[in-house]
């Protein structure tokens, strides 16, 4: 697999003056790609039916003139202020029913059909103009940033009366499937069924399901358009840049449209405004050791292929705090990017825009056109690129099961406050990779586990029925739970009880969750946390708690997980389930972690101090590229 580096570059924002030396420059770095065009519809359509081409025909010019390939992205994450005088009831509305204003971005409702159709159509005549001039698209940018997903707006209800007509047929059978007989909350039509907020004590949570699911559904809907628009007239792949946490909507969904799934990767923003339990004290300047690599990992399943589209090289203008990154990191975010199996890194930005809201976003250059903060490791990494072997992927040995619609059902019944999926399946991953391990992250419909020595499956609301028929016929070693398979699809309590689980005598008879500060003791080390079933089995019971509460408990090779174990209880439970499985494990220093390709083993520190690995010393912010152990 050929490995390539790109940038960001916003041509409008500079004077044309300046383009051929830009281009020059990216070509001399060794970049291969430039993305273009995705927040610039105000320049290209001053005024409605009014276009502009000249300038984005220029920049398009000079850039393959210099041996550069352009990834156009569509610019509806960014409409223009005469946009909402034509459809003034575009905007998304917040849970308080409030307008998301003018003068930022992201400001549109996913539900609205006319902005939708205004969005296509924009795409729709960019690849008409440049379908054989690019080579790739980038639909819209960052879907879910900034809280953008879940609108209240009239054209939402409108919206999602009508996608809950098509899912459930007749009021009657909505009724019995989200058991609306509780608090008398039974509808006779339609137009009786409003948003699931501002109610006086939580909505009905089958209610509040079906907006997360229908929020996503419309998500996917506004993506087709664009994909449908640019299909019509350019053969060239199309990609969306994802962000971390962003769990709104079903990504695996979405990714199937498309050729490339790519995300933008900011670790120092990230570790002080998402990361579950990051430790800012030793990672301030680094970010956190799992959390780009846990992306990397899950973008991988998304799409056939998989890029960084935007890359930190430098301090970021949008976390509680904005460190720089320690020296070195740069040059570290990029290769274990390509370890992971990226095609291309690319670094967001070329140039720094000394205006406007992102203007202490740092830039490979300065406002003043200076070399930034990353540029000598941009340079160092496009050197090495030059001599450097291929990455060869491979399958992992461990796959890991993350499913968006189970983040949703915690989201809307936790049952505990702080139970999550994204952070327990987050949590689990961190321990694997403390253990020396590489990891695939798998859809939940995934219809086989060949190939898989360990396979976690954390959290999931309920089973597909490839899942289900997948764990039955996986010929390794299945670790569920907790909270797997307890819940049907509407978010009620099947019956009979979960979890029904093939070849595993397990029946959780009770949940219960307790705060942090009170986890409970386990009999070999560690502690539950959070949330604890209370299972009824004839399995083996591998681990309890302190009074003797079943928390592993194993039938051959499956086993299921009753409880959210904390770190040290995570990194012994599954380093005993791992040797068992037969994987090779490492108790790994601090900050230190390792990703196995075909031929290679990489190192990455991450710690801000040296680490010794197998007989070599890792700097700080340094990585060593190894022959993998046969």
């Amino acid at each position: 697999m050929t490995r390539t580096l790109g940038t960001c570059w916003y041509p409008e924002h500079w004077p044309e003056a300046m383009w051929a030396g830009d281009a020059a420059r990216m070509a001399d770095l060794g970049l291969t790609w430039v993305r273009i065009g995705e927040f610039a519809w105000s320049k290209l359509e001053p005024e409605p039916g009014r276009f502009d081409w000249g300038w984005l025909d220029r920049a398009v010019d000079v850039l393959t003139e210099a041996g550069l390939r352009v990834v156009m992205g569509t610019p509806s994450a960014t409409p223009p202020r005469w946009m909402l005088d034509r459809h003034p009831d575009m905007l998304a509305v917040d849970a308080e029913g409030r307008p998301r204003g003018f003068g930022s971005r992201r400001h549109y409702c996913f539900s609205h059909a006319g902005y939708r159709e205004e969005a296509a159509r924009m795409a729709g005549h960019m690849a008409e103009r440049y379908g054989d001039r690019v080579a790739a698209w980038q639909t819209d940018n960052e879907y879910g940033c900034h809280d953008t997903v879940l609108s209240y707006s009239d054209a939402a209800r409108d919206a999602f009366r009508d996608w809950l007509r098509h899912r459930y047929q007749t009021p009657e059978a909505l009724n019995a499937a989200w058991g609306n007989v509780f608090w008398s909350m039974d509808y006779a039509d339609w137009a009786e069924i409003d948003l699931p907020h501002l109610t006086v004590t939580e909505p009905n949570p089958s209610h509040a399901l079906a907006f997360r699911r229908f929020s996503s559904d419309q998500v996917i809907r506004w993506n087709a358009a664009q994909v449908e628009a640019i299909r019509a007239h350019s053969d060239a792949p199309i990609s969306h840049n994802y962000m971390g946490r962003v769990t709104e909507f079903d990504h695996h969904v979405l990714g199937r449209q498309m050729e490339i799934a790519t995300w933008d990767s900011y670790p120092l923003g990230f570790l002080l405004d998402r990361v579950p339990g990051g430790d800012r004290a030793a990672y301030l300047r680094q970010g956190d050791p799992d959390f780009q690599a846990f992306h990397h990992d899950l973008y991988r399943g998304v799409s056939p292929r998989w890029w960084v589209m935007e890359q930190q090289p430098g301090p970021v203008n949008w976390a509680p705090w904005n460190p720089a990154p320690l020296p070195g990191m740069v040059r570290l975010w990029t290769w274990e990017a390509f370890a992971h199996g990226a095609e291309c890194v690319s670094w967001f930005r070329w140039r720094q825009f000394p205006q406007a809201q992102e203007q202490q976003h740092a830039g490979l250059r300065r406002p003043d056109d200076g070399p930034g903060h990353g540029w000598a490791e941009a340079e160092t990494v496009a050197a090495e690129l030059r001599d450097a072997p291929e990455v060869s992927p491979v399958q992992a040995p461990v796959a890991l099961i993350f499913d968006y619609a189970s983040q949703w059902a915690w989201e809307v019944q936790p049952q505990g406050l702080g139970f999550d999926h994204f952070a327990l399946a987050f949590d689990l991953y961190r321990a694997l990779r403390s253990l020396g391990l590489s990891i695939d992250i798998l859809p939940p419909d995934t219809a086989d586990l060949d190939g898989y020595a360990l396979v976690l499956v954390p959290g999931l609301l309920t089973l597909t029925d490839p899942l289900r028929a997948a764990i039955a016929a996986a010929p390794g070693l299945v670790l569920t739970g907790p909270r797997t398979d307890l819940k049907t699809r509407e978010l009620g309590i099947p019956q009979p009880l979960g979890p029904a689980l093939s070849g595993l005598r397990a029946t959780s008879v009770m949940e219960e969750t307790f705060p942090p500060d009170a986890p409970r003791p386990l009999s070999g080390g560690g502690r539950a946390t959070l949330w604890l079933e209370h299972l009824e089995t004839g399995a083996e019971v591998v681990e309890a708690t302190a009074d003797g509460t079943p928390v592993l408990i194993r039938d051959g090779d499956r086993a299921h997980l009753a409880t959210w174990p904390d770190r040290l209880a995570a990194r012994r439970i599954l380093r005993d389930l791992a040797r068992d499985a037969g994987l090779e494990t490492c108790d790994l220093p601090e900050g230190l972690r390792i990703r196995d390709t075909g031929t290679e083993r990489f190192v990455f520190n991450y710690a801000a101090e040296a680490r010794d690995f197998d007989g070599e010393t890792v700097p700080p912010a340094g990585l060593l590229r190894l022959t993998r152990p046969s």
